[in-house]
């Protein structure tokens, strides 16, 4: 079922996380600090939605390189989704270029933290890490023939690297909702 980003508050500092990555070793947000920008995304291997940007997405990544720190998140429940249990996530980084960390949320506590509620759903936070952007990554959707690009996510990263202030106005990201884990859903 589809749903839309829950469009937390603009400067709202960035939750702490420190989290297990696909690939062995631990990524938390002192990690990313230092950087004038840092996105935070969760996504998930089995959602249309994702799918559908996931190479836009690796694309985007590379084509920011070190001047944006990304990171994705996975905190779906993999028991019950397997297809998004570490072996499939990691094949979906290979899949869609991805150049970033991609972490495991296995308590789901982060992406209450963070109010996610759709993947994707994308955070973009300043060099303060104070929430810049929440929102679309663009205006394509499986079924429609918007072309993937990036466009109002990468809007928001160059604002925010050019030292611009991003348009407070910004479209909520839709997706699947994200798969709690009996009893975790957020109230």
């Amino acid at each position: 079922m589809a749903a839309n980003s829950y469009m937390v508050p603009l400067g709202t500092p960035a939750p702490a996380f420190d989290l297990t990555a696909i690939n062995g070793g631990n990524v938390s947000l002192a990690d990313l600090k230092g950087s004038p920008a840092t996105l935070v995304v969760f996504l998930s291997n089995h959602c249309p939605y994702v799918r559908h940007i996931e190479k836009g997405l690796g694309a985007l990544a590379a084509d920011y390189g070190a001047r944006l720190s990304i990171v994705a998140i996975c905190s779906n429940d993999s028991v019950n989704y397997p297809d998004d249990d570490p072996t499939h996530l990691a094949e979906q980084a290979a899949r869609a270029g991805f150049t970033f960390p991609y972490l495991l949320d296995d308590t789901q506590e982060v992406a209450k933290a963070y109010r996610a509620a759709c993947t994707p759903d994308f955070f973009l936070y300043d060099a303060h890490l104070q929430l810049v952007y929440r929102g679309e990554f663009d205006g394509a959707r499986p079924g429609n023939s918007v072309p993937v690009t990036g466009e109002s996510l990468r809007a928001a990263i160059d604002a925010v690297l050019d030292g611009e202030p991003v348009p407070a106005e910004q479209n909520p990201s839709l997706g699947c909702g994200i798969k709690w884990k009996p009893g975790n859903a957020p109230a």
